[in-house]
């Protein structure tokens, strides 16, 4: 080791002031067997304590053979006894080329408020087209034609290209109902249905508490349920 101490380079930021956990806790036992019941009840509780869109969430994916990673912030749709839905471009988004190459994907979501924290990591599957049609219905008219007109994560020449694509559909369906406008087969559904689970409550001196469910098929119906150091 030389004797010459290096100076460290003074870094754009550094160390903001810290954030400081402690209002719940989570005893060993008072987890639900089934992870899917135990994020609909804190997702409830984040809905009832009226926090801003509880449904975001970070869905993280991974090109292969690179191993190059992309996140992205979107918005949880649904929740059914397999998984979790997020809805898509199908064709040419970043995502779906991940997840050609790998079925592999994760989803967190982070409820400051609540001083908690969700990690789901799983294998994704698309759901039918008659399930991503009946959630494409609830959309507004705007964001329907919208799903038509973007072709998603492709290079554009601009926003007057994006504007005459738009334009183009909300012409072809001008006469169109609102709830008669069909889903596009590009766009859709995809569920990650998760292998872990992990429940994050935020704790004083950094000492949180961390409980994961595992298991080692997605066709298997009991979990593991572990603590982890924080």
């Amino acid at each position: 080791m030389s004797g010459t101490q290096k100076t460290p380079e003074e870094p754009i930021i550094f160390a903001p002031k810290t954030y400081q956990y402690g209002k719940f806790k989570i005893g060993d036992h008072e987890l639900l067997p089934s992870p899917i019941d135990q994020f609909s009840k804190w997702f409830k509780e984040a809905q009832e304590k009226k926090l801003d869109l509880p449904e975001c969430t970070t869905l993280s994916t991974a090109e292969l053979p690179s191993g190059r990673i992309s996140s992205r912030v979107v918005l949880l749709k649904e929740l059914d006894h397999k998984g979790f839905i997020v809805y898509s471009n199908l064709d040419t988004s970043r995502k779906i080329q991940d997840l050609k190459t790998n079925k592999h994907a994760a989803l967190n979501f982070f409820w400051k408020d609540l001083q908690r924290q969700v990690r789901v990591e799983g294998i994704v599957e698309f759901v039918d087209y008659e399930t991503s049609s009946r959630y494409y219905k609830t959309r507004p008219r705007g964001s329907k034609i919208g799903a038509w007109a973007s072709p998603q994560t492709t290079v554009i020449s601009g926003r007057e290209e994006l504007n005459e694509r738009y334009q183009k559909f909300e012409e072809k369906f001008k006469d169109v109902a609102d709830d008669e406008i069909p889903c596009p087969e590009k766009w859709g559904g995809i569920r990650v249905v998760p292998l872990e689970v992990e429940m994050w409550q935020g704790g004083k001196s950094r000492l949180h508490d961390r409980f994961v469910y595992r298991r080692e098929k997605i066709t298997d119906d009991k979990w593991e349920l572990v603590r982890l150091a924080p």
